[in-house]
């Protein structure tokens, strides 16, 4: 195993969202990468610098360091056994279907492939979003296939979708599971050229804890506006000027604090699922019960904003032209998995109304899961003899829209606003009439 001033030669198991990311992040760091996933024809992609998913910054580094040969990909096992000195596990633990608890079935898939190859000393390390117990499950598995000359660590990943590239570079901290100075020697010199960032050095159920209590707090902050956003509506106040009073407090602060539509993704409502899933498992669920609470107030903004939206047009979908801006669960992404956007566009289709969805860089993603809906390439035409708008991904360029442009080309000047992103004097004063999420009408 290389180390004392030799370079450790790095593979990324896994190159999905956070694979892909890790491995081109790595080697922009100096170190040679080889990459590896069971498709070969995300492979084939890859090894020509074609990044899998629309993320800032990504495709750049891709074509940068497989033209300089520095990172290359792979389906092989073998050959990223005889490659790598460390290994980091990158694959998805999706939610299970019909439960909350997450499928780690890639991760052990992963493992069961890899370990029957390394016949020298390595580490492999496990960047997914595991539930607690996870990693010294595979610990054990690692030593049964592999013996002990090889380690396994957990050093969780805290990517923000859209960010990723930066949050990699230069991350806040870095959280490192290790039983042992020498996986926690190895993984130091690996994140060394990252420079002066804080490092937390745990024990594994520690580190798994980390990014999953992580999510829950940010759900939870999240929720609480948009439950607040309820209140709100009950009472005729303004839920943005009162986030806006609340984050003067530091004890509080204003990030997150964004009333609207609520989270998705791959990651927050299933993870936090997840984590739920596994504290009834320990029999520690009575401590996790408040997420009960924080994913179902998630879930109410979404009924809310159609509510909002069918009132708009006099309380029925039928015969109604619907123009949505934004698919994506969240601007800079073209990631649709759990996106509030459009499951709100999916239930106003299956009322009857007639759903013209627009994004900037999601919609072939959003048109393979929803053939249904209708899709258009620019926001004009997504709303072209709209009866109502729906604003439901802040993106830059709809916050930018024009809202005289926009009155041009709909039928009836109704928005309403479900990331409250737009300036609601500015578009009155247009002739609409702009309802949003907590505010009064």
């Amino acid at each position: 195993m290389r180390g004392a001033g030799v370079p450790y030669r790095l593979t990324v198991l896994g190159t999905g969202y956070l694979g892909a990311t890790h491995a081109a992040c790595m080697a922009e760091l100096g170190f040679e990468v080889l990459g590896l996933d069971v498709d070969p024809d995300k492979i084939a992609r890859l090894q020509r610098g074609e990044s899998p998913i629309w993320e800032p910054g990504l495709e750049t580094l891709l074509r940068k360091h497989v033209g300089s040969g520095r990172l290359r990909f792979t389906t092989s096992y073998e050959e990223a056994a005889a490659f790598g000195d460390v290994h980091f596990v990158c694959v998805g633990t999706p939610q299970k279907q019909g439960e909350f608890a997450a499928d780690v079935s890639f991760l052990d898939q992963v493992v069961d492939s890899l370990a029957p190859h390394l016949d020298r000393g390595c580490l492999v390390v496990g960047k997914s979003t595991v539930p607690v117990g996870t990693a010294q499950r595979l610990a054990a598995r690692l030593r049964e296939l592999a013996g002990d000359h090889v380690e396994l660590a957990w050093n969780p990943e805290f990517l923000r979708e859209g960010f990723a590239v930066d949050d990699t570079l230069h991350p806040d901290r870095i959280v490192l599971g290790v039983t042992s100075p020498k996986a926690e020697m190895i993984l130091r010199e690996v994140y060394a050229p990252l420079g002066d960032v804080p490092i937390v050095v745990t024990d594994f159920p520690t580190a798994e804890l980390v990014k999953s209590a992580a999510n829950a707090f940010l759900a939870t902050k999240i929720s609480f506006i948009n439950a607040m956003a309820e209140v709100c509506e009950a009472t005729q106040a303004d839920v943005k000027l009162l986030s806006k009073a609340l984050s003067y407090d530091e004890r509080i602060g204003g990030r997150f604090l964004n009333p609207g539509l609520g989270f998705g993704g791959g990651c927050l409502p299933k993870d936090i699922r997840a984590f739920m899933a596994r504290a009834d498992e320990l029999g520690a669920d009575q401590a996790l019960s408040f997420l009960r609470e924080v994913d179902a107030i998630n879930m109410r903004r979404r009924a809310r904003m159609v509510d909002l939206a069918r009132d708009m047009v006099g309380g029925s979908f039928r015969n109604r032209v619907v123009g949505v801006l934004g698919a994506a669960f969240k601007p800079n992404s073209d990631d649709i998995r759990d996106s509030p956007a459009l499951d709100v566009a999916v239930k106003i289709g299956q009322e009857g109304g007639a759903v013209t969805v627009y994004d900037p860089v999601a919609l072939d993603n959003a048109r393979k899961t929803q053939p249904t809906l209708g899709y258009a390439q620019s926001a004009l035409d997504a709303c072209r003899d709209a009866d109502v708008v729906l604003l439901l991904t802040e993106w830059q360029e709809f916050v930018d829209l024009s809202p005289h442009a926009l009155g041009e080309v709909v039928a009836v000047r109704n928005i309403v606003d479900g990331r409250n992103a737009l300036d609601a004097p500015t578009w009155r004063e247009a002739g609409w009439i702009y309802r949003a999420l907590g505010r009064p009408q």
